[in-house]
């Protein structure tokens, strides 16, 4: 199976995953992201207790790029500090403007390296990120 066919079926598998999808019954953070160009549009509720990112779930449509980067991220920040969030965040965006490899980068985000093929389709890039800016939103107001 060829990298590209892995990374097919890796955005279809998580843009269809229903586990992080739907509102939090309890959350403490709710931020909005919106992508103008594409109509990208999500609500990303955490519940935060003593610095930890409890739950996380989100509520929202777009393509399936978008929504498979925002079902990702969650998977990886789900019982992290919010150092650790934030270091996966930046690492993610790093790995996006190509300024980190997806080996320096591949234990910290794991599947989500696979999005970087993002950088080759520039107007896609809005969508891979838009998730990762509305938590970096969120960890900025906790600083």
């Amino acid at each position: 199976m060829s990298l590209d066919m892995i990374y097919n079926d890796l955005i279809i598998e998580h843009s269809r995953n229903t586990s992080n999808r739907g509102p939090l019954p309890k959350k403490t953070h709710l931020e909005h992201g919106h992508n103008p160009n594409c109509g990208d549009d999500i609500e990303l509720e955490l519940n935060i207790d003593n610095g930890i990112i409890k739950e996380a779930a989100f509520v929202g449509s777009g393509c399936a790029i978008s929504m498979a980067s925002t079902s990702m991220m969650i998977d990886l920040i789900k019982g992290n500090t919010i150092e650790e969030a934030k270091k996966k965040v930046d690492a993610f965006l790093e790995l996006i403007k190509n300024e980190k490899t997806q080996e320096e980068v591949e234990q910290l985000l794991e599947d989500a390296t696979l999005l970087s093929n993002i950088q080759h389709m520039p107007a896609r890039v809005k969508c891979a990120v838009l998730a990762w800016h509305t938590l970096k939103n969120v960890i900025d107001t906790l600083d």
